[in-house]
């Protein structure tokens, strides 16, 4: 038992310092295409929208964000996009973006500009204002279509919640992609009495991937996000059928599974890890004999040290936030960024 625990420990320590590091020039060699996910937390701009409450990031405000603040977190989160995987990804899906003049200023920092990404962006309906965005780089990636999915709740029908964005694109102009960017109900109110609400995201969702499947079983479908829930939880694993199981009758694989299964997460609330921000696919990304699949089976943590914060009296180490409540931390996000390889 003694040899177990240290054995996982060591695991644990490998994937929380050493898996988002050991993958450098990998496209180079293999005409690899990185797909990432990253949760900016509150990418605002300063500028009060009468149709949104976004009045809390306003010079004004308790938080007095302002343009200092504003662009200081723009170059932050485009260093952070250069640097997964020690280079650029292909394709970036983001959420909690306040709209497209935010996504023009990222794409345009020093960081970011000479890779010329491409945005697309819907608004939706969602009360703060906040959206999924996917940016894409023109040359890896070809656009074909998307559109916006709107969650509605039967329940609660006056209810305004964050779309799902689907891109359908060419990868490397070989591989058709399916692509659902999501950001699903937070657990604002207790995660048990808000938890039908991501169930309710999962079965839209689920009805939209089923649809793609009919028309092309081997189709190679991606889903990224903030699920708000773990791999484990009903919404991921039931409802949606996301496992770390590939057999005839699944379709979906969480890449995020096994990782969450050691402890790992993306996201650290009262000194407890939670695996919120998922990477699924299809099982034809899993055992593809032609085009891409995934790179062994998995999904990776971005989190190099200088986007985590040390606590010196607890030596751990979390995401380093922009804000706690109303106060400045002057960080990146309370979120660690996710990514995968797709190989050939």
């Amino acid at each position: 038992m003694k040899n177990l625990l240290i054995l996982l420990s060591g695991l644990v320590l490998f994937i929380n310092t050493g898996c988002s590091q050991n993958l450098k020039n990998t496209k180079n060699k293999n005409n690899n295409f990185t797909v990432a996910f990253y949760n900016v937390e509150n990418l605002f701009d300063t500028i009060n929208s009468p149709n949104t409450w976004d009045e809390e990031f306003t010079p004004k405000s308790k938080k007095k964000w302002n343009s200092k603040k504003y662009f200081k977190k723009i170059n932050d989160i485009g260093k952070v996009i250069s640097s997964i995987n020690n280079k650029f990804p292909d394709i970036v899906g983001l959420c909690e973006i306040e709209n497209r003049n935010v996504l023009k200023d990222l794409v345009q920092t020093k960081a970011l500009q000479k890779e010329k990404y491409k945005i697309i962006h819907e608004d939706s309906h969602d009360v703060r204002g906040i959206d999924v965005a996917l940016l894409y780089n023109p040359k890896e990636f070809e656009y074909i279509s998307h559109k916006k999915i709107e969650i509605n709740y039967k329940k609660e029908p006056k209810y305004k919640t964050r779309d799902i964005l689907y891109v359908k694109g060419l990868a490397s102009k070989t591989d058709t992609l399916h692509i659902f960017v999501n950001h699903w109900k937070s657990r604002g109110g207790g995660q048990k009495e808000t938890e039908y609400k991501r169930i309710a995201i999962a079965k839209v969702l689920r009805e939209n991937i089923d649809n793609i499947l009919l028309s092309n079983k081997e189709a190679k479908i991606i889903v990224i996000g903030d699920l708000n829930d773990e791999p484990t939880d009903k919404s991921v694993r039931n409802t949606l059928g996301a496992s770390n199981k590939i057999n005839d009758n699944a379709t979906l694989f969480n890449l995020m599974y096994n990782l969450d299964s050691l402890g790992v997460g993306t996201h650290s609330y009262k000194g407890k890890w939670n695996m919120l921000d998922n990477m699924i696919v299809s099982k034809s990304l899993i055992n593809s004999k032609t085009g891409y699949r995934v790179q062994n089976n998995t999904a990776y943590i971005f989190n190099d040290d200088f986007i985590l914060y040390y606590n010196a009296k607890t030596g751990t180490k979390t995401p380093n936030r922009t804000y706690g409540g109303s106060h400045y931390f002057g960080g990146y996000s309370d979120h660690l960024p996710v990514y995968f390889i797709l190989t050939k």
